[in-house]
């Protein structure tokens, strides 16, 4: 949520990431789950998550993957998305700020003059 003043977007109230992790909290806490959302607990969850959004594509051909059913692929995303931000949300990290400090890592890395168009891993280049 943005507050509004004099029709500029000046301060953050709650970003969309916070509101996301609130609501994800008030669900587990509803069902007393915060026991078992430690952070190994969260990150295997994500794994498995993951897994489970790779099974969609599984054996399909390139062509196949990309007609994959789009109401499993929300959901399956939706699943890896909410242990993401549950993890983030219990260390305190800024979703934005940390996704920045990764491409300002990235663009290091993998310089476009290097890079554009290559596959290759940022030691390879």
């Amino acid at each position: 949520m943005i507050l509004l003043i004099s029709g500029t977007q000046s301060e953050t109230i709650m970003s969309d990431f916070d509101f996301l992790i609130s609501e994800l909290e008030k669900f587990r806490d509803a069902r007393d789950w915060k026991q078992f959302h430690t952070s190994k607990d969260l990150a295997v969850a994500i794994a498995i998550e993951a897994a489970e959004l790779n099974e969609l594509f599984l054996w399909k051909t390139v062509e196949e993957s990309e007609r994959v059913n789009r109401d499993k692929l929300r959901e399956e995303l939706a699943d890896v998305l909410a242990y993401t931000l549950m993890l983030a949300g219990k260390h305190g990290f800024d979703i934005k700020e940390i996704v920045l400090e990764k491409i300002r890592k990235n663009n290091e890395k993998y310089p476009v003059d290097r890079s554009k168009g290559s596959a290759k891993k940022y030691n390879e280049l």
